[in-house]
């Protein structure tokens, strides 16, 4: 939730005017900034795909432990993806 408000705010910051869009952009100049902006999107994408897969597990499908284990490793491994895509966004 924090994560959310953090980038919720820096898109308002950056499109209030010009120079709160240059505030925004000297803001995340740093490396350590990076790595936690690559944080949030990472859980966000776990967030999103966990959901996606509890959607389709609440409409009676992939409910038996043997497919709920096979759709939680397509979770992470889908988010691995989605993390490192983030990380190419990123730099």
């Amino acid at each position: 939730m924090f994560a959310l408000a953090i980038l919720l705010w820096l898109l308002s910051y950056s499109l209030s005017s010009p120079a709160g869009f240059s505030a925004v952009v000297d803001i995340l100049d740093g490396f350590f900034v990076w790595i936690i902006m690559w944080g949030i999107l990472t859980a966000l994408a776990y967030h999103i795909v966990g959901g996606i897969r509890h959607m389709v597990m609440d409409l009676g499908h992939g409910v038996e432990l043997e497919e709920s284990a096979l759709s939680a490793k397509v979770v992470f491994g889908v988010t691995i993806v989605l993390s490192l895509l983030a990380g190419i966004m990123l730099w």
